[in-house]
């Protein structure tokens, strides 16, 4: 099968379309015909040699793909071969096939091209697992999602407002503020001409947000602190503002504030399945009723790897980058 290699870290220029072995598939696995795969951050990082696949998983970059079911292992039962699915992946999606834990597999939701699925699955249990099963948003809290006009913050604002949640945005432009509006967003701030602190505050009469998704880090942790209401919950993702930072942590004692920190990639196969789970009880039937659509901005030939991670760093981009194999 061909595969997109990292030799070296670096630019974009070091992803290579190469011809390599077919993935082994293991007694719990299914091998999935990739027809797409979604561009993730973490893709990025992992090419520049920051962040390197979990022990055990594909050396091939990738977090999630939609495809048809090849061949399945021993153990599964569920599916069958012939299956149009899509699935959350701890790498490998850059590639003609892929071998994944039958556990994280979710079917083509209603109404989905197969292709448009790849946009859903690694996003969508980042958001389920962060905002909802750990920071527990609720029905009439606010929500507040950094960076709104991303592959994260597109998903985040429709299930947010699905679950009927009050929507805050930032992005970099009003072209993007408006889309995010567009698909739910109540309040958009434009993080280049506004304090996001000072407006949050102006809209919530001086409370704060229940529920921020951050994936800053460093640079936004102060002022997310500032933003939330008693008993607000951050949940970070990210740190493309850097990963340390000076602290008053007054506002966690006085406002009784939590902050929590986690990735998906290295999560066990195990707390993966619980996920994947709860997404397809939880996500899947509003996509199903049409109340969250895929926000696909452009597709590129998996050829085109190097492009598409150009247009992704340039943040020109308003929701999810596909390739396709």
């Amino acid at each position: 099968m061909k595969a997109i290699v990292i030799r070296s870290a670096g630019g974009p220029e070091v992803l290579e379309l190469e011809e390599v072995d077919d993935p082994h598939v293991g007694d719990d696995e299914a091998l999935i015909g990739v027809h797409a795969t979604a561009l993730n951050s973490a893709d990025t990082f992992q090419r520049k040699g920051a962040h390197p696949p979990p022990k055990g998983a594909s050396p091939y970059p990738g977090l999630e793909c939609s495809g048809t079911i090849l061949s399945l292992g021993s153990n599964v039962s569920r599916w069958k071969i012939g299956d149009q699915v899509c699935a959350l992946l701890a790498g490998g999606g850059y590639a003609e096939k892929v071998a994944v834990p039958a556990a994280q597999l979710l079917p083509v939701p209603a109404g989905v091209s197969i292709t448009d699925a790849a946009s859903f699955p690694e996003v969508a249990c980042t958001v389920w697992s962060t905002v909802f099963m750990a920071s527990r948003l609720s029905r009439g809290e606010s929500f507040l999602v950094h960076g709104g006009s991303s592959g994260i913050g597109t998903f985040a604002i429709q299930i947010a407002k699905y679950r009927e949640a009050r929507v805050f945005v930032t992005a970099g432009s009003e072209e993007k503020l408006a889309f995010c509006k567009s698909i739910g967003a109540d309040v958009g701030i434009n993080y280049k001409t506004e304090d996001f602190v000072a407006r949050v505050k102006e809209e919530t009469g001086g409370q704060g947000v229940d529920v921020i998704l951050d994936c800053m880090g460093a640079s936004y942790y102060q002022r997310n602190l500032e933003s939330l209401n008693f008993d607000g919950r951050l949940f970070v993702i990210g740190f493309q503002g850097g990963f340390t930072t000076q602290v008053d942590l007054r506002p966690l004692l006085a406002k009784r504030l939590t902050v929590q920190v986690a990735g998906l990639r290295n999560r066990s196969p195990e707390n993966k399945a619980v996920i994947v789970s709860e997404v397809e009880k939880n996500v899947w039937p509003a996509i199903g009723e049409g109340k969250v659509k895929p926000v696909v901005y452009k597709s590129f030939p998996l050829s085109d790897a190097a492009e598409a991670h150009r247009l992704m760093e340039s943040s020109q981009h308003i929701g999810k980058i596909l390739l396709l194999p």
